[in-house]
């Protein structure tokens, strides 16, 4: 899945509801941008590499926001199943 796939996937924007997902078992893969603050984004990789969902780097918390039709950045997004 790419970016541009984002827009029209189901997903949960943000970490705090990314996590949420992962932990209920709904996150498929999960996107997170690489210039979001390590102490926001690593319980949520952590999380994803416990419970086997893949994890995507993007550059910017900005274009992963854009992806995902919001007019803010966003530190990660999980697209759910």
């Amino acid at each position: 899945m790419n970016l541009s796939e984002l827009k029209n996937s189901r997903k949960t924007v943000g970490t705090k509801q990314a996590i949420k997902a992962v932990q209920k078992g709904d996150a498929q893969k999960v996107f997170v941008a690489s210039d979001a603050e390590p102490r926001v984004i690593m319980p949520l990789i952590e999380l994803c590499t416990e419970k086997n969902v893949p994890v995507e780097k993007v550059d910017s918390m900005e274009e992963l926001g854009k992806a995902c039709g919001v007019n803010v950045g966003t530190a990660s997004v999980a697209v759910i199943k």
